[in-house]
């Protein structure tokens, strides 16, 4: 299957470990020497309404991802994606 960031955008992201919907992808990751997706960016969700801020972005790496569907991503985290801090990777 061959996608646009554009429907990327518009798929749930499941983590199959927990059932947990992480939400939408926001970007891609990408490997300017091999145009090659390496993961899906996905910006902080709002704290208390926006009052606190956002949590920090976390990136889902190729390796996590299991399946691109139609209407969802299923991806595979054994750690919250709060602890995938884009600034360490």
């Amino acid at each position: 299957m061959i996608c646009s960031l554009t429907d990327l955008k518009d798929k749930d992201i499941i983590n199959i470990c927990n059932g947990e919907n992480l939400g939408y992808a926001d970007d891609i990751r990408l490997d300017t020497r091999t145009a090659a997706v390496t993961g899906l960016i996905l910006y902080g969700k709002p704290r208390y309404f926006g009052m606190f801020g956002a949590r920090e972005k976390s990136v889902i790496t190729y390796e996590q991802i299991r399946l691109i569907g139609k209407d969802v991503i299923l991806v595979s985290l054994e750690k919250s994606p709060d602890l995938f801090n884009i600034n360490k990777l």
